[in-house]
């Protein structure tokens, strides 16, 4: 299962990432999750402490130079669009209670364009997680899916935008669906979170009109104060576990089906 989840800042997108890898982890599955968001705490939401984070894979100067064979400086920098990157998943991510973490980091591109060695060591071992292992992989992104390209995007079997009660983040949602599109993801699910009554369920239903929602997380106060004082996502809540639960299972249900 090759997994994506995008949604505007604080929508939640961090936790369901978490939770569905938690989940994977307690099923007896392999699981590596992907921090892909520059403004990123997929470590924190796993409950990783803060000294066993591992490094950003772009920040990793002498890694990048050694791999993409970079030569030059601006305009004329020459580099490998296909490094070696099998190895890294092992080498640089952390088990944090049976999830592997690996972050990618942000590529500042300052004046070298979209085209850099950074952004190739990163689209190649994406490429890597998504098309060429056997274990789950659930990429934790921003809305602008920034590390995805086309050919990565083939290994993804379904993108979730995850979205709370109001528009702003219906249209993120939206946004998010047509670039999933055009890079050619197959699937696009949203998942609607922090819901306290059933007026803004019903709301958020007529919003999203025809988009094949997975179901509906409610608002978790234990979950609120987890990330207010700095925990994990790995919290007592029943509701949440449930609904969580459900979505997973018709996750599961459409990819086979898909399949």
């Amino acid at each position: 299962m090759k997994i994506a989840i995008a949604g505007k800042g604080g929508v939640g997108k961090t936790t369901l990432a978490a939770a569905l890898a938690c989940r994977s982890a307690r099923q007896g599955r392999r699981v590596i999750t992907v921090d892909a968001d520059p403004d990123g705490n997929l470590g924190e939401a796993l409950g990783c402490a803060a000294s066993k984070l591992p490094e950003p894979i772009a920040h990793m100067r002498e890694l990048i130079a050694a791999r993409t064979e970079a030569k030059g400086e601006g305009p004329g920098l020459m580099f490998r669009m296909n490094p070696k990157v099998d190895d890294l998943p092992d080498r640089f991510a952390v088990d944090v209670g049976g999830v592997k973490l690996l972050v990618l980091g942000t590529v500042e591109k300052g004046a070298k364009g979209c085209m850099c060695p950074e952004g190739a060591l990163l689209k190649a071992l994406l490429q890597h997680l998504l098309l060429r292992i056997s274990e789950d992989v659930i990429l934790d992104m921003e809305a602008g899916l920034e590390h995805l390209g086309r050919a990565s995007a083939r290994g993804v079997d379904a993108m979730i935008t995850v979205v709370e009660p109001g528009m702003r983040s219906v249209r993120t949602a939206e946004r998010v669906r047509q670039l999933a599109a055009e890079i050619g993801i197959p699937r696009h699910f949203v998942v609607a979170n922090k819901i306290k009554q059933p007026a803004e369920r019903e709301a958020l239903e007529r919003a999203l009109g025809e988009v094949e929602l997975l179901g509906f997380l409610p608002y978790s106060a234990a979950l609120a104060q987890a990330d207010l004082e700095g925990r994990g996502s790995a919290v007592e809540d029943d509701a949440f576990t449930a609904a969580l639960e459900e979505i997973s299972l018709k996750l599961e249900d459409e990819l086979c089906r898909n399949h």
